[in-house]
């Protein structure tokens, strides 16, 4: 049976997956600055989570790499791939308002592109699925 889809709907579910594709990779990125040159990231005082580098390293590596899986996952309309993609973008933006003292500006990006990924998943997901 064919079911109509909305273009709009599918497009920003794909524009999700790419986002998670990229904000696991930025994850990464981050998690291996932080495990490989522990001077690398500067900590500013008086901060609720305070983990030194290398251990906010091996969080990002991480959860870099479940955000990317699950952002391939999404290719393909898999749930679980929705269901992890959002949960981890909740950790993920959570994560960021924890590394606000190490970067900033950069955090606030991460927690934005974050938000949007949570809401096209949730508000369109369904709209991609595999035909069968």
């Amino acid at each position: 049976m064919s079911q109509n889809r909305s273009g709009a709907a599918v497009g920003f579910t794909m524009f999700a997956a790419f986002m998670m594709i990229l904000i696991g990779s930025f994850h990464i990125i981050a998690g291996l600055a932080g495990i490989l040159e522990d001077e690398f990231y500067t900590v500013t005082p008086n901060w609720v989570l305070q983990l030194d580098a290398t251990s906010w390293g091996w969080i990002h590596l991480i959860a870099g790499v479940i955000v990317l899986l699950a952002g391939f996952g999404l290719f393909s309309g898999a749930v679980w791939a929705r269901t992890v993609g959002v949960i981890m973008a909740t950790v993920s933006a959570i994560a960021n308002f924890a590394w606000l003292p190490y970067q900033p500006f950069w955090s606030l990006t991460m927690i934005a592109i974050n938000v949007f990924v949570i809401w096209a998943l949730t508000v369109h997901g369904r709209d991609v699925v595999a035909d069968r």
